[in-house]
């Protein structure tokens, strides 16, 4: 059994919930509410879809690459916020999005189900010259989703 099974459980009982909340939300609401860091709905799923991509290609390298690994650390120095923007994930189409988020977090559950435990002590430096094992990186992974989720949740509560 793996190590992550019930983290991975967690995390696809959130995106099969959010899937079609995600998808049924008008415009006006994904487009124009925005979070304490001044980003949309849209924007918010983006930063999750980069969030899985940077952090799937991490727990690929940490499992082959020297051990401590310099990887590109995109969440910091507010770099993902360039990234949002290079992408600009405002004008993407809503549908789009939503299943690239959905379809990029079950590859990542699979990746994740599929990581050698002897390579969980393995540890990348981020920007921030903080020291992050494949373990830990793996169990923030779900709690940064829940906080994304979370703001999604009450932006949608607002008038």
């Amino acid at each position: 059994m793996n190590k992550f099974s019930a983290n991975n459980e967690e995390l696809m009982c959130l995106i099969c919930k959010w899937e079609p909340i995600l998808a049924s939300l008008d415009n006006e609401v994904i487009s124009n509410r925005r979070n304490l860091q001044n980003r949309t709905i849209k924007q918010i799923v983006g930063h999750m879809i980069d969030s899985a991509s940077n952090n799937t290609h991490r727990i690929i390298h940490l499992q082959y690459q020297p051990d401590p690994l310099i990887f590109p650390d995109y969440a910091n120095n507010g770099n993902n916020d360039r990234w949002i923007a290079i992408q600009n994930y405002q004008t993407e189409n809503w549908n789009t999005l939503v299943q690239l988020w959905k379809y990029s977090n079950f590859h990542i559950v699979h990746v994740i189900e599929n990581v050698d435990n002897s390579k969980l002590n393995n540890q990348w430096i981020s920007a921030l010259m903080e020291n992050v094992s494949l373990h830990d990186m793996i169990s923030d992974y779900l709690k940064h989703i829940k906080l994304h989720l979370n703001e999604i949740a009450e932006l949608m509560k607002e008038k």
